[in-house]
């Protein structure tokens, strides 16, 4: 107890935290204080979960378009409890909204809001904006093409403002449309710019909830007071712990969404915000033309303003919140007007805008076309009759090649291959009669194996072998790149499966004139099964 004691005296005449704490804890609330303000509390968890989760993301994370995709993917299906920590951050970002408005709509309904709590109040309603502004920034950060064409949308919208339009858009970096100066304007905003912003305000909305005091219930001024501990810490504790129990629950349960990567090109998507905003987006729908500004514009900005003036508007003394009828009707209403849009738009969102492409990579869709032609002819030499290439694989009389340890270079695996005994004398090993690509392929191959990813690497569907055999053959490699492998004279090969149908990329082969016309790619004499097997190849590239 010396040594607490001790410490504790260090740090009283040091910091003065301990009294601070103290002091923070006896603070005395109103008697009639209790389950109904909780949600500050929950609020403020939310958002260090938020913070968090995002540091722990950001580890893994690239901050660059298409990259930001790859590394999303490989968090959710590679990294050892990567999948939970995104879902505490998506489902905790809805959860956040959520928790806010329930926060807004409780200090409403009993007018906390009224004199001398005004400024608390609209500080509150800018942390509420801060948080739809974490909702809106971060939702191009998966780029994939739901966050890609709903930030389109989002930057139309803002372009459609009157005399700021252009200034907004070019502060977004999207004069030129959604790209790479917009992403790191997004990335830049949501990490850098809004976290020290809500903190301060977040202080600041504290330190003035204490300055005037919880709003206590008419009639309740001259009960006596309860202290903040213990009775209404354990209930906001309590309440914590629900919050982030419904909240592991969703991030075990539902697997946050990752849709396909981002494609500009594709004008038949059909863009879809996150569900809080849906009303906003069907209401669009019913101002058309020169009217769409009213929807867009003016009736979020008078929205926005009526919740600022609020506390000058209502000027009337507080009442208990059973006599408060007309706030009840208006909440009421205004939940009505929300939720009649909400699901208006729901109803009419496609089943492809909200599909998710949720697969892990496979360690062979990772491999370039050469690697994956190696297994192949790995494969045709029967090679594995005598080397084993996994750990779970041994008891052969050749060297095991995917055990990892000291490894050899492709010139002398390649020299090797052509003259076994010349290079390990002795060797029992026949000269393998391949040509030089070929030898090249099954070099790259080997080079590729590690204690990890050898066993798995020995399940190579028998079409991507075939159709990684037919690329190499026709060296696709020249004009395309897949897996980061090749040169961009055509368009790169990755996420074809998401661009095209496999009827369309089996047409292509045999007359690419004819589907894309001014086409320097020549005609391929394909089999059906051939060119079955190469469609179907490249469309299951990552």
């Amino acid at each position: 107890m010396r040594i607490v004691d001790s410490t504790l005296e260090w740090l009283e005449d040091r910091t003065g935290a301990p009294s601070a704490i103290q002091h923070f804890l006896n603070e005395e609330i109103p008697a009639s204080a209790g389950w109904h303000q909780v949600f500050g509390s929950i609020a403020m968890f939310l958002f260090m979960n938020q913070a968090f989760t995002g540091i722990m993301l950001a580890l893994n994370y690239a901050a660059t378009p298409g990259e930001a995709y790859n590394s999303l993917r490989y968090i959710m299906s590679e990294l050892t409890g990567g999948a939970l920590i995104r879902g505490l951050h998506h489902w905790g970002a809805s959860m956040m909204v959520i928790v806010v408005v329930l926060h807004m709509v409780q200090v409403f309904l009993w007018g906390a809001y009224k004199k001398p709590r005004e400024a608390t109040w609209m500080v509150g309603v800018v942390l509420l904006l801060l948080t739809l502004a974490y909702a809106l920034t971060g939702y191009l950060l998966p780029w994939d093409n739901r966050a890609y064409w709903g930030t389109v949308v989002t930057t139309q919208i803002a372009a459609s403002a009157p005399g700021a339009g252009p200034y907004v858009l070019r502060l977004m970096g999207a004069e030129n449309g959604v790209g790479v100066v917009t992403f790191a304007r997004f990335y830049a905003v949501h990490v850098l710019v809004l976290p020290p912003l809500t903190m301060l305000l977040m202080f600041l909305h504290v330190y003035l909830v204490r300055r005037h005091g919880v709003a206590p219930a008419p009639g309740d001024e001259l009960k006596p007071k309860q202290k903040f501990y213990p009775r209404q810490v354990a209930k906001d504790t309590m309440a914590i712990f629900a919050a982030f129990a419904i909240l592991f629950s969703l991030a075990v349960i539902a697997r946050a969404p990752l849709g396909r990567l981002a494609d500009p090109t594709d004008l038949s998507y059909i863009p879809r915000p996150e569900w809080y905003f849906l009303f906003l987006f069907q209401l669009l729908k019913y101002f058309e033309g020169p009217l769409e500004i009213l929807a867009s514009v003016v009736l979020p900005t008078i929205g926005i303003g009526l919740l600022f003036a609020l506390p000058f508007l209502d000027r009337a003394p507080i009442v208990r919140v059973t006599k408060r009828t007309m706030a009840f009707v208006t909440v009421i209403l205004a939940g009505v007007i929300w939720g009649g849009l909400t699901m208006a738009a729901m109803r009419s969102t496609p089943p492809e805008a909200s599909a998710a492409d949720n697969a892990g990579p496979s360690e062979w869709r990772e491999l370039s076309p050469e690697e994956l032609a190696g297994v192949g002819y790995f494969q045709a030499e029967k090679c594995g009759s005598c080397h084993a290439i996994g750990l779970a694989d041994e008891g052969k009389p050749a060297p095991n090649l995917g055990a990892g340890g000291a490894g050899r270079d492709a010139a002398w695996m390649i020299a090797h291959f052509k003259q076994p005994s010349s290079m390990v004398p002795g060797s029992q090993m026949p000269a393998i009669s391949l040509s030089d690509s070929q030898l090249n392929a099954l070099a790259a191959f080997l080079l590729k194996l590690t204690p990890q990813n050898a066993m798995k690497l020995q399940d190579v569907p028998a079409f991507a072998l075939q159709g990684a055999l037919l690329y190499q053959k026709n060296r696709c490699s020249m004009c395309h790149v897949v897996n980061g492998v090749g040169q961009k004279t055509g368009p790169p090969l990755n996420g074809l499966g998401h661009r095209r149908k496999a009827e369309w990329v089996m047409q292509h082969f045999l007359d690419p004139q004819k589907l894309s016309a001014g086409s320097t790619m020549p005609p391929y004499k394909f089999s059906a099964k051939e060119n079955e097997a190469i469609t179907n190849y490249l469309m299951a590239l990552p």
